[in-house]
């Protein structure tokens, strides 16, 4: 969060933590999801690595795969 209004995104592939996006707080849709890894990356180096953003992606991804297929 940069402050009330805006945030920044970033993917670790297209959009780098180093070149991060910036976003309007009402221009996106947060989901009840915090990966406890790139978490514990920020806390401890104030940075995370585009790799961990891509695994932790990729991870919530395919959780939400699987809630899918299981609704169906």
């Amino acid at each position: 969060m940069l402050d009330e209004r805006f945030l920044l995104l970033a993917d670790g592939d297209k959009r780098k933590f180093d070149k991060a996006k910036k976003k309007n707080v009402n221009h996106i849709e947060p989901l009840p999801h915090i990966s406890d890894e790139v978490i514990r990356s920020i806390e401890e180096t104030g940075r995370v690595t585009n790799a961990k953003l891509r695994f932790a992606l990729g991870v919530f991804s395919q959780q939400h795969l699987e809630l899918l297929k299981e609704g169906e």
